[in-house]
């Protein structure tokens, strides 16, 4: 009997021959040599099942992933979001050391609460020299006009983050405490997406634990927290230049939340409000991604630009929960850690499950001179975040700072110690990340994170997510932010019920009402609808100019007077300064100006304007939308093949617009602004191509623009005459690109959005639509002039102008209005 092949790729031996390359140079500490678990070896299998021999395929094929997710991060005073960077090996933690993990997170939420209570309620602590008040006072972070608040729902901390290092023996010890405004856990759940797209049966392989219960469970706790029994909760960003902003689109997107900013709330009556397009909407509850010092200018910070003037006031009325309660973040400043373990004790009568890392305050005498007694043996850093002048550039090793520096730093340590701490060296355990295509050992950090659930009681995400470090080095003070992330699988024995956000099929009420539109995001999706339009515009100029029509005798050899206009259109559009003449040198160095130059209103500026409302509607547009949105600008050598390619980007975005957007009132207002500056070019296109005395060339160039020669060419194949182009893109309601297709649409649009009153009265925007398009309809070609094709652009900015007014709300106006609806 014949015997079988051997398979020609076994995946459990490349796994297995991984493990003992990668443990025959690592050392002791690292958590796949020294754990010698199963699990790991089954985990690599799958690694070896979708990458074959090569690890570079598979770091390569998780980032993708990620990308697609849309994940990305942004560093300060960079212009470009970052990709977030993924390591294809998960860190793997057993379920029994995760629960022992777990516990002493949720001791260390509880005592975090208790002491945030106690400092902005009683201040026993202070008074019984538990905690200096110099600790307290020190810090940016303690704000004085919480003092005495009580916190809607009744507790300060809703969600938090931990920092942890695991120690040489496998012991965790806590580095940070994350207050103000946690950051990662979208990162955590956008890190599981690409893992799981990558090595989809480790699932099910290792049993691992799902993150959508703990994120259910939060969102449950934050509506249990508000008043109404069905509350509108909101998640508050900074804006798109926030370093986590595709993080806080992503968990918006993924909770159902509104992400909204400062500008989009106000503050009326001691309740919090949304600007929408339907009027004012009260919100219950913001989860804050915003500095607490800049939340409210009348309670903080005055020149906060980004705040919501009286929101403090509607928080101490109890009528909108904030989380985490401004002020908590006192909590998170270095120096605190040496007195956490004796205030467990105090509040809790328990030791830390968790300890932190060994922690001297120089603001205590005896501290300090242990401090300047072991200087060459500990981490030298500042005690707030506020950087002392001794040591500008951060922590560092005391052995490390030698010379002038350390005459330096002596010398402000003996001038005010409270600005210092001194904290033993860590050294960190390491785990394995593919570099090239081999693994190698690097240290880790592990950020976890806690939510309240609507019992009140803490739950804690399974998992979090690993930072790992750029250098072998294991030492804390080294590894810095770090320079990849890696998913964090808790697993075990049990199989894990396949949770999700989805509810039960029952549970809801149907609707189809996608829900509250910020006028902020209406405003946004109107000007990405009119600089998407405006782009292709002005592309289509430049094309035609520079000859790609479809008609045999045109582009290169048109009229000096029609190339005059067309150039007259382009410099017109602000896209470039009149060429010296129109010789075809100068005209391309014209298109090249209006394609690409940023210091005109070019085709680069208009991509760019796009892109940053893009960027700024991560949680309603599709990644597909913004990838398109943030490509580069072509770069192929001919400026006609650089053109198609923009060409063929509008073609896609207005495809993925048309077909793949929902019709919500956002669309609504994307599709007006598509319309009202469709409508504008065309006005201006036939003003210049169109009025008698139209040249064939003119005529020709006027087909193009509109996208019409096919249309023309199939209706009228005799020739082309004045009177049918004009009505064919000005007059033909079944042309898309016509002026009364146009005017049809906006008319329609402006009818389905919401109105203020229930006097079914037409407002501005509505009767002046309505009067744009009677003229329209009413008009022939052949009467078609000048003076009419002005007054229809004119009444379309006056349409734009009052559409603006009406939902695009600004400033205290809409606290003014007394027809705006309060909800």
């Amino acid at each position: 009997m014949a015997t079988q092949p051997a398979p020609l790729f076994d995946a459990a031996l490349h796994a297995r021959r991984w493990i003992a390359d990668y443990c025959a140079r690592s050392g002791p500490d690292d958590v796949l040599c020294k754990a010698d678990d199963p699990a790991w070896a089954a985990m690599f299998e799958e690694l070896a099942t979708v990458a074959s021999d090569d690890l570079g395929h598979a770091r390569d094929r998780v980032q993708r992933h990620a990308v697609d997710i849309g994940t990305g991060f942004r560093i300060a005073d960079e212009p470009d979001e970052r990709p977030w960077p993924v390591s294809p090996v998960p860190l793997l933690i057993e379920s029994d050391e995760w629960a022992g993990i777990a516990r002493g997170v949720v001791q260390r939420a509880d005592l975090l609460e208790a002491i945030v209570a106690d400092l902005y309620g009683d201040a026993s602590l202070v008074a019984e020299g538990q905690i200096p008040a110099a600790l307290v006072t020190g810090s940016p972070y303690f704000l004085r006009p919480m003092v005495g608040l009580d916190p809607p729902g009744g507790k300060h901390l809703h969600f938090i983050a931990v920092d942890l290092g695991r120690g040489p023996t496998g012991e965790w010890r806590v580095l940070a405490d994350h207050l103000r405004a946690p950051a990662g856990a979208g990162y955590a759940l956008e890190n599981r997406l690409a893992l799981g797209r990558t090595l989809g049966g480790l699932q099910a392989k290792l049993n691992v634990q799902r993150h959508a219960p703990f994120f259910a469970a939060f969102r449950a706790g934050m509506a249990a927290m508000c008043r109404r029994t069905d509350p509108r909760i909101g998640l508050l960003t900074p804006g798109r230049f926030s370093p986590s902003y595709p993080e806080q689109a992503h968990l918006a997107r993924y909770l159902g939340l509104l992400l909204v900013e400062g500008a989009d709330l106000a503050a009326l009556e001691d309740k919090v409000y949304v600007r929408t397009i339907g009027g004012l909407k009260r919100i219950d509850a913001l989860w804050r991604r915003i500095d607490p010092r800049l939340l409210d200018p009348l309670a903080f910070d005055t020149h906060s630009q980004i705040g919501v003037p009286g929101l403090i006031d509607a928080y101490a009325a109890g009528n909108v929960v904030l989380s985490n309660a401004p002020g908590a973040g006192v909590l998170e400043e270095p120096a605190f850690a040496g007195f956490m373990a004796g205030l467990a004790r105090r509040l809790l009568g328990e030791e830390l499950l968790l300890p932190n890392i060994a922690t001297w305050w120089c603001g205590q005498p005896a501290a300090c001179d242990a401090v300047i007694a072991r200087f060459d043996r500990m981490l030298i850093g500042p005690a707030f975040r506020a950087t002392p002048l001794g040591m500008p550039g951060g922590s560092v090793a005391g052995a490390d700072i030698t010379g002038d520096a350390r005459a330096a730093l002596m010398a402000d340590l003996a001038r005010r110690p409270q600005d210092y701490v001194g904290q033993e060296m860590v050294r960190l355990s390491t785990m394995p990340v593919v570099v090239g295509d081999a693994l190698v050992p690097r240290p880790f950090t592990l950020r976890v994170f806690a939510a309240r659930s609507a019992d009140g009681g803490w739950t804690v995400l399974p998992g979090g997510f690993a930072r790992i470090g750029e250098h072998p080095d294991p030492q804390a003070s080294v590894m810095g932010e770090g320079v990849w992330s890696a998913d964090v699988c808790v697993y075990g024995p049990d199989p894990v019920a396949p949770d999700s956000l989805l509810t039960a099929p029952d549970s809801l009420h149907v609707r189809r009402n996608p829900g509250t539109l910020p006028s902020r995001v209406a405003d946004n999706f109107y000007w990405l609808g009119r600089y998407l339009e405006r782009g292709e515009a002005l592309l289509g100029a430049i094309r035609v100019m520079l000859g790609n029509s479809i008609d045999v005798d045109g582009g290169a050899v048109l009229s000096a007077a029609t190339v005059g206009r067309l150039v007259g259109l382009i410099v017109g559009a602000g896209a470039a300064a009149h060429p010296p003449s129109l010789r075809r040198a100068d005209l391309a160095a014209l298109a090249r100006t209006a394609m690409e130059d940023e210091g005109w209103q070019s085709i680069a500026t208009i991509n760019r304007r796009a892109r940053e409302i893009g960027e700024g509607s991560r949680d309603r547009l599709s990644a597909d939308m913004v990838r398109l949105l943030e490509a580069p600008f072509p770069t192929h050598r001919g400026m006609l093949d650089r053109a198609g390619s923009l060409q063929r980007r509008y073609a896609a975005i207005a495809g993925l617009s048309a077909e793949h957007m929902g019709r919500t009132a956002a669309w609504r207002f994307h599709d007006l602004g598509r319309r009202i500056e469709r409508a504008m070019a065309m006005a201006r296109a036939i003003r210049l191509f169109g009025m008698p005395g139209a040249s064939p060339d003119d005529l020709s160039v006027l087909l193009d623009l509109a996208d019409s020669q096919i249309s023309y060419r199939q209706r009228y194949p005799t020739g082309i005459a004045r009177v049918p182009v004009t009505d064919l893109v000005a007059l033909d309601p079944g042309n898309p690109r016509s002026l009364a297709f146009s005017a049809e649409r906006i008319a329609k649009r402006l009818a389905e959005l919401p109105v203020l009153s229930d006097d079914e009265m037409a407002e501005p925007q509505q009767w002046q639509a309505t009067a744009l398009q009677a003229i329209v309809t009413t008009s022939t070609a052949a009467e078609i002039d000048a003076e009419t094709l002005g007054d229809i652009e004119r009444r379309l900015g006056g349409v734009s102008d009052a559409l603006a007014r009406r939902y695009f709300l600004q400033g205290a106006e809409p606290l003014r209005a007394a027809e705006l609806t309060l909800a």
